[in-house]
């Protein structure tokens, strides 16, 4: 066989490789560690079995906190941000909106804030007494809207997912953009010359059309929902209490505490929900592509 035929398979390989050394292994090793009383207090590590997942599951309530609290934040986000993203990106392709690049432009800025960033600009606006936005709602005599966003039990992580939106919504306002523009202008002439409404265009036309840039949207919206951290860091950190705590949140204070086995095992929780719910993601849209 000709060699030059067979080096796209060893850098395929090498890929294969490279990408099981450093994405598999270590949810591998977390998986084994998790099993074990592995900590900072001793140089012994013996295995314990299943009496971490117990711990998380059955003896402490505040641990299912945080993992409902990580489905909650996903779920939420993750409508809101597409909703949002996709409302824009329709507002924004029509032709009646003047300077779309600049209103764009404004829109999408926030995304190339970091997380941490976001969180402690937001962390600053939000503050009850010397915060900008109860400052605003009190000139102008809003004072019964002023509140405590972030140390309010039932504010709190409303708005933490509100900010979090915020950030977001620009980045998939654009990637839906880019699936709107690469739609035929034909198919709106055809449904405009047969009198279909707005609605019904989006409905039959355009959703369908946008199926796979949901899909890639949806994805990347849920990977990033479950492995939330910088932004609840930086604006709460997790509190007050475990309001607003997630599993990357409890994660961080594990190891911090030198609780290397239950960190572990956490993570582990975590390695597996995502790899769980993207697959049924996947399968599900793949397979109401395929009734389509």
């Amino acid at each position: 066989m000709n060699r030059n035929k067979l080096y796209p398979w060893y850098f395929a390989g090498g890929a294969a490789l490279l990408f099981f050394l450093l994405c598999f292994v270590p949810g591998i090793l977390g998986i084994a560690f998790s099993f074990t009383d592995w900590n900072n207090f001793s140089s012994e590590i013996h295995f314990v079995g299943l009496a971490n997942y117990k711990a998380v599951f059955l003896n402490n309530s505040e641990y299912l906190k945080y993992i409902s609290n990580t489905l909650l934040f996903t779920v939420v986000t993750t409508i809101m941000k597409t909703v949002a993203g996709m409302a824009l990106a329709l507002l924004l392709t029509q032709e009646f909106i003047r300077f779309k690049n600049f209103h764009r432009m404004v829109i999408f800025s926030p995304q190339v804030m970091s997380y941490l960033v976001a969180g402690l600009v937001f962390r600053s606006m939000l503050h009850p007494t010397t915060g900008f936005l109860n400052n605003l709602l009190r000139s102008l005599s809003l004072d019964w809207l002023a509140k405590n966003w972030l140390t309010d039990l039932h504010l709190v992580f409303p708005t933490v997912m509100a900010v979090d939106t915020w950030r977001g919504m620009g980045y998939i306002m654009v990637v839906v953009i880019a699936g709107l523009l690469s739609v035929s202008p034909e198919y709106y002439e055809a449904a405009s010359i047969d009198g279909a409404s707005f609605f019904q265009k989006f409905k039959s036309i355009t959703l369908p059309l946008l199926k796979p840039v949901l899909i890639n949207v949806t994805v990347l919206n849920v990977t990033y929902g479950l492995r939330v951290f910088d932004m609840i860091y930086s604006l709460t950190n997790g509190g007050p209490g475990n309001a607003t705590g997630v599993i990357n949140t409890a994660v961080y204070k594990e190891f911090s505490k030198g609780n290397l086995a239950m960190g572990t095992t956490l993570s582990s929780i975590l390695f597996l929900v995502v790899l769980s719910l993207l697959y049924f993601i996947i399968k599900s849209m793949e397979q109401r592509e395929v009734e389509g």
